[in-house]
This record gives structure tokens, C-alpha cells and sequence, in this order.
């Protein structure tokens, strides 16, 4: 008898769900949920243009497209832009050109065999052509049209160092 009773008094057994989605309490929850979704979507516009201008992408295009297409953009940018940023890029090159001149600077080719042969080598360990030969004095390698050593300054035919 007193389910009988519970249901008279209340005429709409919803009531409750009815009242918890017109509560203010809700509005203002969901309010905020699409807030932080904007919030986050704008913030995923600029970090894509950002990135993209900092990788030499073309930053407006992506910026755009990650405008138009809220998530979704910015998803496709991930996957397509470039591996690198502009300034690892241009140091990586500035890296490698130091790298080639220092190896040009120190290695030489045997003009006899083209073999590497380092600047200070007086034979070819390949094929024992003479590269330089050595000083009289200090023994240091030498051109082999020097008639005097640069670093004892001593004449290479008379042996007699000249004094300046």
C-alpha cells in the first residue's frame, strides 16, 4: 500500500531527472566543458603556427587549416611536418661545412696512387711515392722545391742556418 501511496503523491516518476538537467548547476558544468574545449582549440591554432614558422613550414597555411578544421588539423600537421627546426637545420650544415674544410685542411691525395695521405707524411703508405722530404735540421716535413725550412730556417743544400 505505501508503493501505492509514493506513486500518487508523485504523478511524474522523472521529476528528478527533469529537475538535475534544468539545474543551473549543469548549464553552467557544460559552459565550462565547451570553454575549455575553445580555449583548447584556439591554443592548438597557435602552438600549429608556431611550430610550423619555427620549422619552416608554411606557417599560415597550417595555421589555417588547424583553424578550419578544429583537432583534426593540428592532428594532420603532427604527422606531416618537418623533422627538424629551421636553426638545427642551418647548425647541422654549419657543422658539417666545418667538418669538410677541417678534413680538406688536414688530408691531402697521393698525387702518385690518389690515396688519402695526411699533410705531414714524408712517403705514401700506399704505394711509397715521396710526398715531402725532411728537413736537414729539425727533421719537420718540408715541399720538395724548399730550398729552406720555415720552421729552423736552415738552407736545405748548405745546411747552414740563415740568420735574418
Amino acid at each position: 500500500m505505501s508503493v501505492l501511496l509514493a506513486f500518487q503523491q508523485d504523478p511524474d516518476p522523472f521529476q528528478i531527472i527533469s529537475n538535475f538537467l534544468e539545474s543551473p548547476i549543469l548549464r553552467i558544468s557544460g559552459q565550462l566543458v565547451l570553454l575549455l574545449f575553445v580555449v583548447l582549440w584556439v591554443s592548438l591554432v597557435y602552438w600549429t603556427y608556431a611550430d610550423a614558422s619555427r620549422r619552416g613550414a608554411m606557417s599560415v597555411l597550417w595555421g589555417f587549416v588547424a583553424f578550419i578544421f578544429p583537432y583534426f588539423g593540428t592532428l594532420v600537421y603532427l604527422i606531416v611536418r618537418p623533422p627538424e627546426y629551421l636553426e638545427e637545420s642551418r647548425e647541422r650544415e654549419l657543422e658539417l661545412a666545418v667538418l669538410e674544410r677541417e678534413l680538406r685542411n688536414s688530408v691531402l691525395l697521393c698525387p702518385n696512387c690518389r690515396n688519402l695521405v695526411e699533410r705531414d707524411y714524408l712517403i705514401c703508405p700506399s704505394c711509397t711515392w715521396e710526398l715531402k722530404k725532411p728537413c736537414i735540421n729539425c727533421d719537420k716535413p718540408l715541399n720538395m722545391e724548399w730550398g729552406t725550412c720555415p720552421y729552423c730556417s736552415t738552407d736545405q743544400r748548405s745546411g747552414k742556418t740563415i740568420v735574418s
